[in-house]
């Protein structure tokens, strides 16, 4: 299979380039290092890929430089998980997603016309649910009272993703990612800032007095659930579109401070706690049905964060210390 990766350089699709290679797909991964956050951090990552994956720097929301960028290259499907993520940047910085999340959606689904590819899986986010409630969340529930703009940008690309697959019959999958986290994961995320601060011996803010419950996800659960999606692209019978989209999470849903407590017993250092307001665009708890993408995809997160969270943990001191 060839494989075209967006956002290449970034934690999920830095994973989910390197366990294409391994199974000996051809990849191509696109990603315009943004930064947004640490270029390094994304450097770095790419220098960890097969020699094989093939790694172009360009920007998806730049349909001329993509265009340029993909000229003579050849690829069977696409994995679109380039994206401006952050929920609470998307406060001060709405251009940018608009740009990424709207633009570079649109971008990605006339790519995928144009070249006819078998398949177009991309990547959600949980966070179109809004504050639904302690869940669990299914793909059926409404969508339409986003509390971000980050969150409204997501919903909207897939009610894009939607109309594509309508008109042009093109088969795609959407992926409600609940919260990520792992190696090489992103240092705005709540896994990466607690350790650096109870390492470093600074406080960590605890938002909402610690009242939050999120559906941690471990990277590798979550990668196979990329490919597993990607293997199986919808049928198209001529009826509905051939568009279907899953939540991909752990199906479980941990206290905030069962998460703390992981990570104080993986560093051997108490945490010191200061109890903060809850943030604009935050939800107080996420979980996913993932009873769907079982079935469909035979999806079956293993990895729990008495597992993830010490290997993150111990990834980070290596990763510090270089």
């Amino acid at each position: 299979m060839r494989v075209l990766v967006t956002g290449v350089a970034g934690f999920i699709g830095f994973h989910v380039a390197a366990a294409l290679a391994a199974r000996g797909d051809a990849v191509i991964g696109i990603d315009n290092l943004d930064p947004y956050y640490s270029v390094r951090l994304k450097r770095d990552r790419l220098a960890q890929l097969p020699a094989g994956v093939r790694v172009i720097e360009a920007d998806f929301a730049d349909a001329a430089a993509l265009a340029r960028a993909l000229d003579g290259e050849a690829f069977d499907r696409i994995v679109h998980l380039g994206a401006q993520a952050g929920v609470r940047h998307s406060i001060d910085n709405p251009a940018a997603y608009g740009r990424a999340n709207l633009v570079g959606q649109l971008n990605i689904l006339e790519l995928a016309r144009a070249r006819r590819v078998e398949h177009l899986v991309y990547a959600s986010s949980s966070s179109v649910y809004g504050d639904a409630g302690a869940g669990p969340l299914s793909v059926k529930a409404r969508a339409d009272r986003p509390v971000s703009l980050y969150a409204a940008t997501k919903r909207s690309g897939e009610l894009m993703t939607e109309s594509y697959a309508h008109l042009y019959r093109l088969p795609t999958t959407g992926l409600r990612f609940f919260t990520v986290y792992g190696p090489w994961g992103r240092p705005d995320m709540a896994v990466w800032l607690f350790t650096a601060a109870i390492l470093e011996r600074r406080p960590i803010r605890v938002f909402n007095g610690g009242a939050l419950r999120r559906d941690f996800t471990y990277i590798d659960d979550i990668a196979a659930g990329v490919l597993a999606a990607l293997d199986r692209p919808p049928s198209d019978d001529g009826g509905a579109s051939p568009h279907l989209i899953y939540n991909i999470g752990h199906g479980r849903p941990e206290a905030l401070g069962d998460l703390i407590a992981a990570i104080e017993a993986a560093c051997g250092e108490p945490a010191i706690r200061e109890l903060v307001p809850m943030q604009p665009g935050d939800v107080t708890a996420t979980f996913a049905d993932i009873a769907p993408i079982a079935r469909d995809l035979g999806y079956a997160p293993i990895t729990t964060i008495a597992e993830g969270v010490p290997r993150f943990v111990d990834w980070y001191r290596r990763y510090v210390a270089t």
